[in-house]
């Protein structure tokens, strides 16, 4: 089990070294960072699970709008240490869905210990499901299409296709499901794009989109699509679709 955890904030209160060396007792490894969007974007290797100490929350929230949308979309786990009326800030800025653990203050270093523990399990279980990334620049068919896979697959998000070529820059995912009409970059033409790298040209995407008329279809077949998926379909179709991809996959690679 990789117990790796990115401890945020706190700088170095006396509270903030004794959850570090509670954690690390727990045999965890502890990386420090400060309350600091750019120091943690510019971090290489980032844990998938933060524990957030919260010591001044007005100036933090820049952090949590922040983390908001990596957790969208990175998928991070995120674990919050404050008061009460601490966390009602944080949930005017981030879903309370969102956060996989909340310790409030005065913290029970003990008990945090053994609860981070269980985070960082459930993590691992998530991080050995399929990475899916969805590609559409509606919210909320983003949101409404992770809900429909959350309990299956890690679920990615991003609003455009420039943004999915950046993501898949740095990314590795198991399948894609595109848009068709999108602004800027159309769905056609991300796929245009990614078959022509390297190291993307053998990723299976499937179209997910409204439009289903005959020219639209035809005009990315020579592009071959895993599916050609309507938004329409009910969500267990969408799942049982996705499901019967993975599984001829696996049966494929047996061979």
């Amino acid at each position: 089990m990789d117990k790796r955890v990115l401890l945020v904030g706190g700088k170095k209160s006396f509270m903030v070294t004794s959850i570090e060396k509670e954690l690390k007792a727990e045999d965890f490894e502890v990386i420090r960072a400060d309350a600091d969007v750019t120091q943690i974007e510019r971090m290489e290797d980032k844990p998938s699970v933060y524990l957030i100490y919260v010591d001044d929350i007005d100036e933090m929230l820049e952090l949590f709008v922040y983390l908001k949308d990596k957790s969208v979309e990175d998928d991070i786990s995120i674990s919050v240490i404050g008061s009460s009326d601490e966390l009602e800030k944080i949930y005017s800025k981030i879903s309370q869905d969102r956060i996989a653990a909340v310790f409030e203050r005065p913290v029970n270093v003990k008990e945090l210990g053994s609860k981070m523990t269980a985070v960082v399990q459930n993590e691992e279980v998530r991080l050995q499901k399929k990475k899916i990334l969805v590609v559409d620049d509606d919210g909320t068919m983003l949101r409404t299409i992770k809900s429909w896979l959350s309990e299956k697959y890690q679920v990615f998000m991003v609003n455009s296709g420039m943004n999915a070529i950046t993501f898949l820059a740095k990314n590795k995912v198991d399948l894609i499901l595109l848009d068709y009409e999108m602004p800027v970059i159309t769905g056609p033409k991300v796929l245009e794009m990614l078959r022509s790298e390297s190291g993307t040209s053998d990723i299976p995407v499937m179209f997910l989109t409204v439009k289903n008329d005959k020219e639209s279809v035809a005009q990315v077949i020579s592009l071959k699509p895993e599916k050609y998926l309507l938004k329409t379909m009910p969500p267990a179709d969408l799942i049982a679709n996705i499901d019967e991809f993975f599984e001829k996959q696996k049966i494929k690679n047996y061979k």
